[in-house]
């Protein structure tokens, strides 16, 4: 759970107990950059790559103890590979199939640009739904599901117990899903200005143009998320809600105590100023 200044996470340690594990977020968030429009997405997110890798390295830590601690190059070459294919599966091979459509069936750019981002978003799509059957991955997607309705609940002034909090949405307007579905369907219009391109520039643009491609999704979910209380805005982001379903499960009540537990930790912490890094706290006994 992420506020304004403070990060804390909340984690089931092998005896069933729940751990946090909370920090101050860096100074970038309270910086004028983080004002500044278009930047202050980039910025962000880039940021929190950076935090979600640690985290995830946190909790794994956690789980498998002292002796097998998961850091060092090994890690972060893992992170640096799964960017690079992801940057390839989901940027360069829909733009190659694309200009390849326009030379074999002599189709216009814009066609040609149409049909990649059909198959970027079919892609993403499928990814998503093919990662969702596995087991694992299907209880981190009740987690995130545990998330969402713990803010839900919050935003709703609900009293904070995994019975209350049970009763709320899975779905959230600032979700990250809702970024990947944003930063598609933007690419297809951008991709599609920019028209005929050789194949090395093609692929090159891709590249070059995913910062100002993540801007724009950032800043878009950003302003739908703050008027939500026009009716063509809440009619506009139903694809986004839509596609949170895949990203979310209906979490269990000990997965909800666990999202309570980190979101109360992060909000404590936002009332204490220059609050520095706290130590992995154990809070409670798994019922």
């Amino acid at each position: 759970m992420r506020g304004r200044k403070a990060v804390a996470m909340a984690m089931r340690a092998p005896d069933g107990k729940i751990v946090l594990h909370s920090e101050a977020l860096g100074a970038i968030y309270l910086s004028k950059v983080a004002t500044i429009p278009f930047l202050r997405g980039l910025v962000t997110l880039w940021d929190s790559l950076g935090l979600g890798m640690r985290f995830l390295t946190i909790s794994a830590n956690t789980q498998t103890g002292e002796n097998e601690k998961i850091e060092g190059p090994a890690l972060y070459l893992t992170f640096g590979i799964s960017i690079l294919v992801a940057v390839g599966l989901f940027m360069l091979a829909p733009a190659a199939i694309g200009q390849l459509s326009q030379n074999w069936l002599h189709w216009n750019a814009w066609w040609g640009n149409l049909l990649e981002g059909v198959i970027r978003l079919c892609l993403l799509v499928g990814y998503i739904w093919a990662v969702g059957k596995m087991p694992e991955i299907g209880r981190v997607f009740a987690y995130h599901g545990a998330e969402h309705k713990t803010i839900n609940a919050y935003e709703n002034r609900a009293e904070l117990t995994p019975e209350n909090v049970a009763h709320f949405s899975l779905e959230h307007p600032r979700c990250g899903t809702s970024f990947l579905l944003t930063f598609v369907l933007i690419s297809i219009i951008l991709f599609a200005i920019l028209g005929p391109l050789p194949f090395l520039w093609r692929l090159v643009s891709r590249i070059l143009l995913l910062p100002v491609l993540a801007g724009l999704a950032y800043e878009y979910i950003r302003w739908m998320a703050n008027h939500m209380e026009w009716g063509w805005v809440r009619w506009l982001i139903q694809p986004n809600l839509a596609l949170q379903r895949l990203t979310t499960r209906q979490p269990s009540l000990d997965m909800l105590e666990g999202a309570i537990a980190a979101f109360n930790q992060m909000l404590a912490l936002e009332t204490v100023p220059d609050q520095n890094v706290i130590q992995p706290l154990e809070v409670k006994q798994a019922g």
